[in-house]
């Protein structure tokens, strides 16, 4: 089994290689045509995907505030967006009021 794993990694980073080539939109691929890039990483097996990696493509850097290379959000956990706790807030909130009014009312009429 130890003999196949060199074979087993070539084949993973061809494979991750080529899937991230064709997820790339292509105003993000630098340096040559998205179609070369898929003909050298399938032709080139272990020096195509390593040069794809590392000069193929726009990577924004860590650290860059949540925004890609053209501005757009990264997906955010709900509990760590403030959009979606102040709207979970508001909803308590609203939920709070109605029960205070409909307490209100139950004891208007008693």
């Amino acid at each position: 089994m130890l003999r196949y794993l060199p074979f087993l990694l070539i084949l993973a980073l061809t494979i991750y290689a080529f899937i991230d080539c064709l997820n790339t939109p292509e105003e993000e691929v630098k340096h040559l045509p998205k179609v070369v890039w898929v003909i050298i990483i399938l032709l080139f097996s272990i020096v195509g995907p390593v040069v794809w990696l590392f000069a193929g493509k726009k990577r924004s850097a860590v650290g860059s505030g949540g925004r890609g290379a053209r501005g757009r959000t990264q997906w955010v956990a709900p509990d760590d967006n403030p959009e979606f706790l102040k709207s979970l807030r508001d909803e308590q909130e609203n939920k709070d009021k109605n029960e205070k009014k409909d307490k209100g009312r139950d004891q208007d009429q008693d």
